[in-house]
């Protein structure tokens, strides 16, 4: 096959018994024990999310939410777990511009929506697990407590963040400045009110009974109608500083978390070359990689270099199409009818593929589902975007915006230190010896981006940016809506039962490198990690998920291994080309099933993330 590598950093993995892969090796080895110790796929994925709350407090924490896509061997069923929270009650355009705002801010109080990921991950375990809430939570507990090694990524975290700690967000800088310092890279870190708040749940959820399940709604109630909700409540209602410079209250109450739940939900589906591929519904982005596949059935890809020209020009212009129809259909299907059979429709998409040209379109072009006359949220109309006129080797003008990372598109932290500018999420991906497989997108609730609950140890989400404040769109702002969020696990299909399940952290990106992943395994035949480590591209075309909601028209990273001239002939079609390091772009990770063969795969990229199995 053209372009397969022949060299890996580290080897696909391969066995019978078990496989766990993530973007840190301590939550893969955890989740790992989870399976050792008897339990199943879920119970360890449980473990490994937990995890990573801790461990990873710059890319997710108790305060975000998580989307879980799983197959169930003994039902024979495929499910999405929906731990993504909703907005508050208060939450309503009028509300946000009476404060002057035309977009929800990125940071601070006023995104935040009910933190979904506890009750995601509580709900995994009781309708899917065989754990009991101690089996699963005490990893988590006893890192909180007795500490983690700092990777470097978080010690920058801090760093870039310290004086708005020091200065606005005390409650921040006494978990996260020990000694009015960052942790350095390395140290031995614990967040001792963490441990603390999932020890008293723990406590409650054995005071109520020696039964699992009766444990595990314990343990929700002491989230969402108890102690946690209370402190939630009266934390949201004070006054902190956010990105607009200004001091907000949060509009986030205990009731708000009482009233919601995580529910269980089909997932959406979509045929392409003998594997059913699922995604999330379109309160997530995840029919983006759907809608891709649909346009790129028309395309001969195998003949194609999988790292040359004319195959990322045909995967980029796809994309621009697809996200394009996210912004002006996409939203929370309890709210909105999104035209999703039109959408991933042959006629529909046969029309749709005429758009893509031999040269880049600089254009947002939804399209027409059905016949329905799409709309767009202002921050995506007007002169569209902010004008990218990159060269090979050139910066995208307002790449140097301190808020967004240009390679993941996802929220940054202030720094003068490069490294710290990486900010986005985490991903985990388990198969067990019994057929049953899962894989899970845990994000938010970022250190930066909140202040610390002083009597939780974690800080809210800031998930609501993501919703719109014009009137009357699929995506716009309104109470107990989930917002369209980017997060976007995978999880495919052969003949009924589970094949491929993957993901990666990236906020826009997530459903790009994933799709050249996929593609680079189905039609170029490489294995899990020669897919993974194969060069990364993406197109930051479209409209960020992100405050301030930017967007660089024509604008397409890609790592500079594809070589001068595959980036020299890009530019000539029109792309606005930003080439960037060798191994800086996604952190997939995935498990595979054949037959009785398992297998496992991680990313190389920001040297954490690792497979574990055997």
């Amino acid at each position: 096959m053209p372009g397969v590598p022949e060299f890996t950093t580290r080897p696909e993995l391969a066995g019978t018994f078990g496989m766990v892969a993530s973007t840190h090796w301590l939550a893969s080895a955890a989740g790992m024990a989870v399976l050792e110790s008897g339990g199943n796929a879920f119970d360890a994925a449980a473990a490994a999310g937990f995890v990573l709350q801790v461990v990873e407090p710059h890319l997710n924490g108790p305060g975000g939410e998580v989307p879980v896509i799983g197959y169930d061997a003994r039902r024979g069923e495929t499910f999405v777990v929906c731990g993504q929270g909703t907005a508050p009650a208060r939450a309503t355009p009028e509300a946000y511009r009476e404060l002057g705002l035309d977009l929800v801010p990125g940071s601070g109080l006023l995104a935040a929506c009910v933190p979904g990921a506890f009750g995601g991950w509580l709900l995994l375990l009781r309708e899917y697990g065989t754990k009991k809430l101690r089996d699963v939570l005490g990893y988590a507990i006893g890192y909180a407590e007795a500490g983690y090694p700092v990777v470097p990524a978080i010690s920058w975290s801090i760093a870039s963040v310290a004086d708005l700690f020091r200065e606005h967000w005390t409650s921040s800088a006494r978990v996260y400045l020990p000694g009015n310092r960052p942790p350095a890279p390395g140290s031995r870190f614990a967040n001792a009110a963490l441990a603390a708040t999932y020890t008293r749940i723990l406590a409650e959820a054995e005071a109520a009974g020696s039964d699992r399940d009766t444990q595990i709604e314990a343990a929700r109630r002491a989230w969402y109608d108890g102690f946690v909700a209370e402190a939630i409540g009266t934390f949201a209602a004070t006054e902190v500083m956010d990105v607009t410079g200004q001091r907000h209250r949060g509009f986030l109450t205990a009731h708000d978390l009482a009233a919601w739940h995580a529910r269980l939900e089909a997932p959406t589906t979509y045929d392409y070359r003998g594997l059913t591929v699922c995604k999330t519904a379109p309160w997530g982005q995840g029919p983006v990689f759907l809608q891709q596949l649909a346009l790129l059935k028309g395309y001969d890809l195998a003949v194609m270099e999988p790292d040359g020209a004319e195959y990322i020009h045909v995967l980029t212009e796809a994309a621009k199409l697809a996200f394009a129809d996210r912004e002006a259909w996409y939203g929370d299907p309890d709210f909105t009818d999104v035209p999703l059979d039109d959408l991933l429709s042959e006629p529909y998409n046969d029309e749709r593929r005429k758009l893509v040209g031999d040269t880049a379109s600089a254009e947002l072009l939804p399209g027409r589902p059905g016949g329905r006359e799409p709309r767009l949220p202002g921050f995506a109309t007007g002169p569209f975007g902010i004008k990218a006129t990159a060269t090979t080797g050139d910066s995208v003008p307002g790449s140097g915006d301190p808020g967004l990372d240009p390679a993941t598109g996802e929220p940054l932290a202030r720094s003068v230190h490069a490294q710290a500018n990486r900010g986005d999420t985490c991903h985990l991906d388990v198969a067990d010896r019994w057929g049953n497989v899962v894989t899970a997108t845990p994000s938010g609730g970022w250190l930066a981006s909140s202040p610390v609950i002083p009597d939780l140890g974690f800080c809210l989400g800031t998930r609501a940016q993501m919703f719109a404040l014009d009137p009357g769109l699929p995506a716009t702002i309104a109470p107990g809506k989930r917002p369209r969020t980017t997060l976007t696990p995978t999880l495919a299909l052969r003949d009924g039962e589970p094949y491929l399940a993957f993901g990666t952290p990236g906020g826009d990106q997530q459903d790009q490198w994933t799709l050249h992943f996929f593609l680079s395994h189905v039609h170029f035949g490489m294995n899990l990690q020669q897919a993974i480590e194969f060069p990364a591209f993406h197109s930051r075309h479209m409209p960020s998920s992100f405050y301030p909601r930017e967007a660089y028209p024509a604008a397409l990273d890609l790592e500079d291994r594809v070589g001068d001239d595959v980036i020299t002939e890009l530019a000539e079609r029109g792309h606005a080309v930003r080439a960037q390091p060798p191994w800086s772009l996604g952190r997939i990770s995935a498990v595979a099933r054949r037959g009785e063969m398992l297998y496992a795969a991680a990313n190389p990229r920001g040297m954490q993330g690792y497979a574990a199995g055997r």
